[in-house]
């Protein structure tokens, strides 16, 4: 299954860890990059890796991912919360390769203590910076790299977009969008996670700009708060119309291919291909 939405929580927040995985969210994020002040980066790693180790593993199903510093501060965050909980760290303020491969050489270490498959821990590099959106194809190529997310608060301050990233509409960034899109397509990852929405409040607002996002070929949204997740649930799930049309177009191409058939035609009477059941494929894997 495709997660529809990532809830943001706090390191430093036993409370909510506490709770988090049962706000309604696929996935949730740990954050020990932003959410904590610098005084407090050390005992909010331990309290992550402490809250990991008590899942013993069981998550209920819920992604859960741990953003982490950049720099060796990061590479000291990584080293901490490797287990059998985690799905994957998000690398914060990723600028170049050699940062990944850092990341990709904890891991492995990490895994090795934990007793973990190799490999098994995945990395989403945040780009946050013109620098790191130039970089990006080469970035999506690193170790472990299974999809991109763009931190638009920070981008927002290094592109001159003003104060507040929300007051930016999608003309503001549809170039950049498209072009993470784009990125993600041509390195054969997964569509980038669309980025937060600091009003928590306007949830219609949220609801539309999500939407518009999907159509952009984001697929899930980051959330700061638990009220979001449910908009963000219902605008990437599929209708039970068009989950039926992707399963029978799916039936239809792998009968076809099992038969030796080149040519398919859909229940629809159009001709398809890999690209089209390939979509097809995402509609049914974002159902629940």
């Amino acid at each position: 299954m495709i997660a529809r939405s990532y809830l943001y929580v706090p390191g430093n927040a036993p409370d909510k860890l506490a709770k988090v995985l049962d706000r309604g969210a696929d996935a949730v994020i740990v954050d020990l990059e932003d959410a904590v002040p610098w005084p407090a980066k050390d005992t909010a790693r331990a309290t992550v890796a402490q809250w990991l180790t008590s899942l013993r593993g069981d998550t209920a199903g819920v992604e859960v991912w741990v953003r982490v510093n950049s720099g060796p501060l990061g590479l000291d965050d990584v080293a901490a919360v490797v287990g059998p909980s985690l799905t994957g760290v998000m690398v914060a303020k990723t600028e170049a390769c050699a940062e990944l491969e850092a990341v990709d050489a904890a891991l492995t270490r990490g895994e090795a203590a934990a007793r973990l498959e190799p490999g098994s821990v995945a990395v989403v590099p945040l780009l946050e910076s013109a620098a790191a959106l130039l970089d990006a194809r080469a970035i999506a190529a690193a170790p472990r790299v299974v999809r991109l997310q763009v931190g638009e608060a920070d981008l927002a301050a290094d592109l001159g977009f003003g104060d507040d990233a929300d007051d930016a509409d999608d003309a503001d960034w549809a170039a950049i969008r498209s072009q993470v899109v784009l990125v993600s397509a041509a390195a054969g990852i997964s569509a980038p996670v669309a980025p937060v929405s600091t009003d928590f409040r306007d949830l219609d607002r949220f609801a539309e700009s999500t939407r518009a996002l999907a159509r952009r070929g984001y697929t899930g949204r980051a959330c700061i708060h638990p009220a979001q997740v449910q908009v963000a649930n219902e605008v990437f799930t599929p209708s039970a119309e068009a989950l039926e049309r992707a399963k029978a177009l799916v039936a239809t191409f792998d009968e076809a291919v099992a038969d030796g058939r080149g040519v398919v035609i859909g229940p629809d009477g159009r001709m398809v291909d890999e690209a089209v059941v390939r979509r097809a494929r995402s509609v049914i894997a974002l159902a629940r």
